[in-house]
């Protein structure tokens, strides 16, 4: 076996595979995307020219997209926790939260971050506002979803909590998840105590000078 994971500590997506290597304690290679290392750089574009990462190899087999790396551990190096339940429509369920995070919550912060970085005030300001907007939303639809429930699924980790971690850490930087959603904020400290987010999280720490809209002395 020969796995390695081009990304960066930083970045959201990355630690959501980081998460599910580090739950089972896959052994691979991490290849940090950066200025100091321009050789890995040109490897992930030559083998991913669509400029996304992480990119999973094992291997001769390249391995894009967040959700699908994650799967595709599971199916290829198992390991005790399984991330994915065997029951088709337990699987659903989790597939669908995956999605919720991406998509409903770290695609909003990843608006207020591009209005940040574009340097035009109104932009920024546009950006934050509208990222504000949904993520009130996805909060109070989720402060219902995890009442009586431990992970975002039910009572086991899975894929979910995978993409929950990252999206729920950057998102109350972005816009501070409020005493009013007591179950939201009490899952997110949930995630931040579980030892794989939590070491993926030191990793990335040296970067948060890089956050445009402020990292907040927290976390």
């Amino acid at each position: 076996m020969s796995l390695a994971l081009y990304g960066h500590p930083f970045s959201s997506y990355t630690q959501k595979v980081l998460i599910a290597l580090y739950e089972n304690g896959t052994p691979f290679e991490f290849r940090c995307i950066g200025p100091d290392t321009p050789q890995h750089a040109t490897e992930w574009l030559r083998r991913w020219p669509l400029h996304k990462f992480p990119l999973l190899v094992d291997d001769a087999r390249d391995v894009a997209e967040t959700s699908i790396i994650v799967e595709y551990l599971q199916l290829a190096h198992p390991g005790p926790v399984r991330l994915l339940p065997a029951d088709p429509m337990a699987a659903l369920d989790v597939r669908f939260l995956d999605r919720f995070f991406d998509l409903h919550v770290m695609n909003w912060i990843q608006h207020a971050v591009n209005g940040a970085l574009s340097g035009d005030p109104a932009k920024r300001k546009e950006g934050l506002a509208l990222a504000v907007e949904k993520l009130e939303l996805a909060y109070a639809w989720l402060e219902g979803q995890l009442a009586g429930r431990t992970w975002a699924a039910g009572a086991d980790f899975t894929l979910a909590d995978c993409a929950a971690a990252p999206s729920l850490f950057y998102a109350d930087w972005t816009h501070r998840i409020s005493e009013a959603f007591p179950q939201l904020r009490a899952y997110r400290a949930r995630l931040l105590a579980r030892p794989s987010f939590a070491r993926a999280v030191e990793e990335a720490r040296p970067f948060r000078p890089l956050f445009p809209l402020g990292a907040p002395d927290r976390d």
